[in-house]
């Protein structure tokens, strides 16, 4: 059964999104003007710093996600809180192939590889699972599936 936590988020991804683009605003600038040392947690859980080319405007798109680590590669989920529509930042980031990532003060950029259905997929959404159970929630609250996708050192 979905959380409550994961309900709200699911509900204000749907019905309020600019409170969450707002959110992410006020998170990203906190978090760039710390270092990474504020603004590096969501719901007490670790995040990190995405930037990634808008595939339409060229810009650089900020984005805090949740972060699972595989190894040296970090797990992304294009959840959007279970919203129907896959998140933006996801679509530019299949779309550029990768981008840049801060984790802890240390930045470097990163190659996108999305997951098909199978082994390395599942044991990925399950890393991300348990990090933070909300992904759960969210894949109950929708009718799409949620990708996955590696970002690799590149």
């Amino acid at each position: 059964m979905a959380s409550l936590n994961g309900r709200i988020v699911n509900l204000m991804s749907r019905y309020v999104p600019g409170v969450s683009r707002r959110a992410t605003r006020r998170q990203v600038a906190q978090f760039r003007s710390s270092g990474g040392t504020n603004g590096n947690k969501l719901f007490g859980k670790p995040t990190f710093l995405l930037d990634v080319v808008g595939r339409t405007s060229g810009e650089s798109r900020p984005v805090m996600l949740m972060l699972v680590r595989r190894g040296e590669d970090l797990v992304v989920i294009g959840s959007n809180g279970g919203n129907p529509q896959t998140p933006n930042w996801y679509k530019n980031l299949m779309a550029a192939g990768g981008g840049h990532v801060e984790v802890a003060g240390e930045r470097w950029s990163v190659r996108a590889h999305e997951l098909a259905a199978g082994a390395e997929h599942d044991e990925c959404w399950a890393l991300a699972a348990a990090a933070y159970p909300d992904f759960a929630s969210y894949q109950e609250l929708t009718q799409r599936t949620i990708p996955v996708a590696l970002l690799a050192r590149g």
